[in-house]
């Protein structure tokens, strides 16, 4: 099976994986050697081992890893950009408390949303009672009126998955209609944009400290952005750092949040030798600010899904209508 139909292995799974790979790569050890260290849960621990047969095969990492389906393909991406670099180990790192973030976040949401999931479910069982009890309702209406919301909300959070899964994918060089509109999304869009951003002039920052070429680092950071629009963007960037014009007076041109300050930041790393460190302190306190952002996500979405339940709930009760879906007449 072709590594791009694979799933994604699991955030817990990929937090650990990229925490040892560093820590083996801070100390040292060929790729090879750090992966026969690793040691992860069944199916990804097959995945691993058949990473490490490409590399004895002479594949490099990245390849390696994508063929192997253990890495998504934004992280062979960065990868490779880092290999270009010289060394995964920060790659490695920032992947590592990426993902254990995100792990924490989606436990503290999780745990969050219980009340209100336990809400929503007591309200589908409890409302239609009346009706059931009365006879004006089937039993086998009364349990399609249960399931039904239960069904669609399951449909729709198994397609959030896969939208949060195309998300992790190198973008197309042809700018799609629906990216453009993900950036304009209220909150979301601007984070979207900023983390994109944040990978751009972080693997920029990286190949450069390392002592690649600018025109040799751009396309290869340009590979890091997963939005369409911001891609071919940043593709005019790259066109206008090849006609001569310094990196501060090309990003000009773009739109995405926190411009003018990195503006001032670029042409001051410019002028004084140190665009590379410049770079990458920007990409840690974007870092800094999306986790913020996130932590925020998590501490707010439960609660307003718990106010939308309540609403719907009094809405039912005062209508006299109940929340449970209308029922064709053949159910009743």
């Amino acid at each position: 099976m072709p590594a791009k139909s694979v799933a994604p292995v699991g955030l817990a799974d990929r937090a650990i994986l990229f925490a040892q790979l560093a820590a083996m790569e801070k100390a040292g050890l060929p790729a090879d050697r750090a992966l026969a260290t690793v040691q992860l849960p069944g199916g990804v621990q097959n995945r691993v081992e058949a990473m490490l047969r490409l590399l004895t095969q002479g594949r490099d990492l990245a390849a390696a890893g994508q063929k192997s389906g253990l890495f998504t393909p934004l992280e062979v991406t960065l990868l490779q950009a880092a290999q270009s670099a010289g060394s995964p180990a920060r790659v490695y790192e920032r992947l590592a408390e990426h993902y254990a973030h995100k792990v924490t976040q989606a436990k503290a949401l999780q745990s969050r949303l219980l009340l209100p999931a336990a809400v929503l479910v007591l309200a589908l069982l409890i409302q239609p009672l009346p009706s059931l009890v009365a006879g004006n309702l089937s039993l086998f209406g009364y349990l399609w009126g249960v399931l039904q919301p239960l069904l669609i909300l399951t449909a729709l959070i198994l397609c959030g998955r896969q939208w949060l899964q195309r998300l992790e994918r190198p973008a197309a060089l042809r700018a799609g209609a629906r990216d453009a509109w993900l950036l304009r999304v209220p909150l979301f869009g601007q984070a979207h944009a900023r983390r994109n951003t944040r990978d751009f002039f972080e693997s920029l920052g990286l190949m450069l400290e390392a002592g690649l070429p600018m025109f040799e680092a751009l396309p290869k950071a340009c590979a890091t952005l997963s939005n369409s629009q911001l891609r071919s963007d940043f593709l005019g960037l790259q066109q206008r750092v090849q006609a001569g014009a310094p990196l501060a007076q090309a990003i000009l041109p773009l739109d995405f949040p926190g411009k003018p300050q990195l503006a001032s930041l670029i042409r001051t790393g410019e002028a004084s030798g140190t665009l590379p460190a410049t770079l990458l302190a920007y990409a840690a306190r974007e870092s800094l600010a999306l986790a913020d952002f996130q932590e925020q996500l998590a501490t707010w979405l439960p609660r307003l899904v718990y106010v939308a339940v309540a609403l719907w709930m009094a809405y039912g009760l005062l209508t006299g209508g109940g929340i449970a879906p209308r029922l064709p007449a053949e159910l009743g």
